[in-house]
């Protein structure tokens, strides 16, 4: 059953993990803190570096994780083809399972354990680095959308977090040079981080949501982010805010 956390945020227990994490091997740890923390069945995260390689951790059995591998789903996954023709997060309901091998690749999933319901966030680094975060469970439809509605945002947020430490690991990697924010920029991303919609943020300031969108896009721009989500996600990696 899916329960909400009340002695610590969820959100704030999972960055300190990651914060604390000091190789690969250390995520991990961070996807099971995830699973027990928002209580769900599991959570998996997949990368492709630059240099062709491939890494992955998560709470799969290793007995799904080798018949995976063995049987190459790579090609008829919808859940990896979906999100190669994405940038946005996905709920698996709205992916195409029409196939029979899709359809097949499921029932088999399921009778593994890894659930009935899945969000995926892809995420496209440098490079051409691709990584996919996903959680998944079991329970019924409306059961999953108020959960994934209500963690939403944190999910987008901790997968490109989680991507930004996975890339710190990449072996011979440069460290991208932070620009420094202004302190209207740090202000606005603080806000939007602590869960402030646009229009609490522009009030808050005392100023337009004119206004505020120009220095939301001029941080983003900064961070080299993709999205609002992206760019507050390298703000607090790089310890450009602190929420």
């Amino acid at each position: 059953m899916l329960t909400a956390m009340t002695a610590i945020r969820p959100l704030e227990f999972i960055l300190e993990e990651l914060e604390k994490a000091e190789g690969l091997g250390s995520l991990q740890a961070a996807t099971e803190a995830f699973r027990d923390h928002y209580d769900i069945d599991h959570v998996v995260y997949h990368w492709v570096d630059s240099a062709g390689d491939q890494y992955g951790c998560g709470t799969y059995s290793d007995t799904w994780r080798q018949r995976y591998l063995e049987q190459n789903y790579l090609r008829v996954d919808p859940v990896i083809i979906g999100c190669f023709q994405r940038f946005h997060p996905v709920d698996w309901k709205r992916l195409d399972w029409s196939s029979k091998a899709a359809r097949a690749f499921q029932a088999e999933a399921i009778a593994h354990g890894v659930g009935n319901q899945g969000f995926s966030v892809p995420i496209r680094g440098p490079n051409g680095q691709f990584a996919l975060f996903t959680v998944s469970h079991s329970c019924d439809d409306t059961t999953w959308a108020e959960w994934t509605n209500t963690h939403r945002r944190d999910l987008i947020l901790i997968a490109h977090y989680f991507n930004e430490k996975a890339l710190d690991f990449e072996p011979e990697r440069t460290p991208e040079q932070s620009q420094a924010l202004s302190p209207r920029e740090v202000d606005a991303m603080t806000l939007l981080a602590m869960g402030y919609s646009r229009a609490q943020v522009a009030d808050t300031l005392s100023i337009s949501e004119h206004t505020l969108r120009v220095y939301i896009e001029s941080a983003r721009f900064k961070l080299g982010a993709m999205n609002t989500t992206h760019a507050v996600a390298r703000a607090m990696s790089r310890g450009l805010i602190v929420v």
